[in-house]
Protein backbone atom coordinates (compact mmCIF):
# COMPACT_ATOMS: atom_id res chain seq x y z
CA UNK A 1 0.00 0.00 0.00
CA UNK A 2 1.33 3.43 -0.90
CA UNK A 3 1.47 6.29 1.58
CA UNK A 4 -0.72 9.35 1.39
CA UNK A 5 1.10 12.43 0.19
CA UNK A 6 0.57 16.00 1.24
CA UNK A 7 -0.45 17.99 -1.82
CA UNK A 8 -1.61 21.38 -3.01
CA UNK A 9 -4.97 21.16 -4.77
CA UNK A 10 -6.28 23.76 -7.19
CA UNK A 11 -9.89 23.43 -8.33
CA UNK A 12 -10.92 25.97 -10.91
CA UNK A 13 -14.57 26.18 -11.93
CA UNK A 14 -15.45 27.83 -15.20
CA UNK A 15 -18.83 28.24 -16.89
CA UNK A 16 -18.82 25.98 -19.96
CA UNK A 17 -19.99 28.81 -22.21
CA UNK A 18 -17.02 31.02 -21.32
CA UNK A 19 -13.30 30.75 -21.97
CA UNK A 20 -12.78 34.00 -20.06
CA UNK A 21 -10.64 33.21 -17.02
CA UNK A 22 -12.23 36.20 -15.25
CA UNK A 23 -15.50 34.21 -15.06
CA UNK A 24 -13.72 31.42 -13.17
CA UNK A 25 -13.56 30.77 -9.47
CA UNK A 26 -10.66 28.93 -7.88
CA UNK A 27 -10.18 27.02 -4.67
CA UNK A 28 -6.56 26.55 -3.63
CA UNK A 29 -6.04 24.34 -0.60
CA UNK A 30 -3.76 21.75 0.91
CA UNK A 31 -4.90 18.16 1.13
CA UNK A 32 -3.94 14.51 0.84
CA UNK A 33 -3.42 12.34 -2.24
CA UNK A 34 -3.14 8.59 -2.65
CA UNK A 35 -2.74 6.63 -5.86
CA UNK A 36 -3.22 2.87 -5.92
CA UNK A 37 -3.34 0.48 -8.86
CA UNK A 38 -6.98 1.26 -9.77
CA UNK A 39 -7.89 4.48 -7.97
CA UNK A 40 -6.51 7.92 -7.23
CA UNK A 41 -8.02 9.71 -4.25
CA UNK A 42 -7.53 13.26 -3.08
CA UNK A 43 -9.26 15.03 -0.23
CA UNK A 44 -9.30 18.33 1.60
CA UNK A 45 -11.28 20.15 4.28
CA UNK A 46 -13.57 22.91 3.04
CA UNK A 47 -13.00 26.40 4.41
CA UNK A 48 -15.67 28.71 5.80
CA UNK A 49 -15.49 30.69 2.54
CA UNK A 50 -17.20 27.84 0.66
CA UNK A 51 -20.10 27.71 3.11
CA UNK A 52 -19.07 24.17 4.07
CA UNK A 53 -16.39 24.96 6.65
CA UNK A 54 -14.79 21.86 8.18
CA UNK A 55 -16.48 19.39 5.80
CA UNK A 56 -14.17 16.77 4.27
CA UNK A 57 -14.42 16.66 0.46
CA UNK A 58 -13.03 13.62 -1.35
CA UNK A 59 -12.58 12.90 -5.06
CA UNK A 60 -12.24 9.22 -6.04
CA UNK A 61 -10.81 8.93 -9.55
CA UNK A 62 -11.30 5.56 -11.24
CA UNK A 63 -10.86 4.39 -14.83
CA UNK A 64 -14.38 5.28 -16.00
CA UNK A 65 -15.66 7.74 -13.39
CA UNK A 66 -14.90 10.38 -10.79
CA UNK A 67 -16.96 10.59 -7.60
CA UNK A 68 -17.08 13.73 -5.47
CA UNK A 69 -18.14 12.98 -1.86
CA UNK A 70 -18.75 15.61 0.79
CA UNK A 71 -18.85 14.90 4.51
CA UNK A 72 -21.01 11.99 5.52
CA UNK A 73 -22.63 11.75 2.09
CA UNK A 74 -25.95 13.22 3.20
CA UNK A 75 -25.60 16.03 0.63
CA UNK A 76 -25.38 13.48 -2.18
CA UNK A 77 -22.37 12.18 -4.09
CA UNK A 78 -21.71 13.69 -7.50
CA UNK A 79 -20.71 11.01 -10.01
CA UNK A 80 -19.03 12.07 -13.23
CA UNK A 81 -19.01 9.37 -15.95
CA UNK A 82 -18.31 10.39 -19.52
CA UNK A 83 -21.44 10.39 -21.71
CA UNK A 84 -23.62 9.28 -18.80
CA UNK A 85 -26.12 11.01 -16.58
CA UNK A 86 -26.29 10.41 -12.83
CA UNK A 87 -28.93 11.71 -10.44
CA UNK A 88 -28.53 12.43 -6.77
CA UNK A 89 -30.56 13.94 -3.96
CA UNK A 90 -29.06 17.22 -2.77
CA UNK A 91 -30.12 18.39 0.69
CA UNK A 92 -30.63 22.10 1.25
CA UNK A 93 -31.76 23.97 4.37
CA UNK A 94 -35.31 24.10 2.94
CA UNK A 95 -35.49 20.51 1.67
CA UNK A 96 -34.03 18.07 -0.82
CA UNK A 97 -33.88 18.53 -4.58
CA UNK A 98 -33.09 15.94 -7.25
CA UNK A 99 -30.17 17.03 -9.39
CA UNK A 100 -28.61 15.45 -12.44
CA UNK A 101 -25.00 15.47 -13.56
CA UNK A 102 -24.59 14.92 -17.30
CA UNK A 103 -20.86 14.49 -17.98
CA UNK A 104 -19.66 15.21 -21.50
CA UNK A 105 -15.89 14.79 -21.22
CA UNK A 106 -13.27 13.75 -18.68
CA UNK A 107 -9.56 14.28 -19.34
CA UNK A 108 -7.04 12.86 -16.85
CA UNK A 109 -3.26 12.99 -16.67
CA UNK A 110 -2.39 11.74 -13.18
CA UNK A 111 0.43 9.74 -11.62
CA UNK A 112 1.97 9.05 -8.20
CA UNK A 113 2.77 12.74 -7.69
CA UNK A 114 -0.60 14.19 -8.75
CA UNK A 115 -1.49 15.70 -12.09
CA UNK A 116 -4.40 17.29 -13.93
CA UNK A 117 -8.08 16.49 -14.39
CA UNK A 118 -10.65 18.31 -16.49
CA UNK A 119 -14.38 17.57 -16.28
CA UNK A 120 -17.02 19.12 -18.57
CA UNK A 121 -20.57 18.60 -17.33
CA UNK A 122 -24.10 19.97 -17.10
CA UNK A 123 -26.19 20.29 -13.95
CA UNK A 124 -29.87 19.50 -14.40
CA UNK A 125 -32.97 20.04 -12.31
CA UNK A 126 -35.98 17.96 -13.36
CA UNK A 127 -34.04 16.96 -16.51
CA UNK A 128 -33.64 20.60 -17.56
CA UNK A 129 -30.08 21.91 -17.94
CA UNK A 130 -29.59 24.84 -15.58
CA UNK A 131 -25.82 25.15 -15.76
CA UNK A 132 -22.98 24.10 -18.08
CA UNK A 133 -19.68 23.79 -16.22
CA UNK A 134 -16.05 22.77 -16.28
CA UNK A 135 -13.71 21.80 -13.45
CA UNK A 136 -9.96 22.11 -13.99
CA UNK A 137 -8.17 20.33 -11.15
CA UNK A 138 -4.45 20.33 -10.48
CA UNK A 139 -2.87 18.21 -7.73
CA UNK A 140 0.82 18.64 -6.98
CA UNK A 141 3.02 17.17 -4.28
CA UNK A 142 4.38 19.43 -1.59
CA UNK A 143 8.10 19.27 -0.78
CA UNK A 144 8.82 16.74 1.97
Amino acid sequence: MKNKKQVMISIKGLPFFSDNEEDAYELLTDGEYLQTENTSTFSYYESGLTGLGGVLTTFNVENDSITLCRGDGSAGDMIFSENQKHHFLYNTPVGAVMLGIDTHKITKDINDDGGNIEIRYDIEVDNITVSKNMFKINIRSLPQ
